[in-house]
């Protein structure tokens, strides 16, 4: 089995891959103009944050005569996956119990969200035993 990349980003790396999971691509000038609804970033921190990424694969590029147009090279699931494991072994020595106890005493808990909870463990329980 090929071992799973690591992805750790920033928040500004993190809020890049977001817009660009959703938008599915972007040119520099409106990746600044949507993270600039939430933080105020220079135009030359976008793109310069933008060409580190895509040295490291974690975006890609085409050219549009002068412009470039980015977008994703890696799923949100694979990141979302490798930071919350990274999450719950540097916290919680890798314990899901312990990650999964903390977030319940220290978060409000919707019943809702507790029912589907359940719901969730049952599922995997019978995944488990194979039906």
């Amino acid at each position: 089995m090929p071992k799973q990349r690591i992805h750790r980003l920033g928040d500004l790396q993190l809020g890049i891959m977001q817009v660009l999971w959703a938008r599915r691509e972007a040119t520099v000038a409106e990746m600044h103009q949507a993270l600039n609804e939430q933080r105020n970033l220079a135009y030359t921190t976008v793109a310069t944050m933008l060409r580190k990424m895509d040295e490291r694969g974690l975006v890609a590029h085409r050219a549009e005569g002068r412009t470039f147009i980015y977008f994703p090279r890696v799923a949100a699931e694979d990141v979302s996956r490798s930071m919350v494991d990274h999450w719950v072994e540097r916290l919680f020595g890798g314990s899901l119990l312990e990650a999964v106890n903390h977030l319940l005493t220290t978060r409000e808990v919707s019943a809702d969200e507790l029912r589907r909870l359940e719901q969730l463990i049952a599922e995997r329980k019978r995944s488990r035993r194979g039906g």
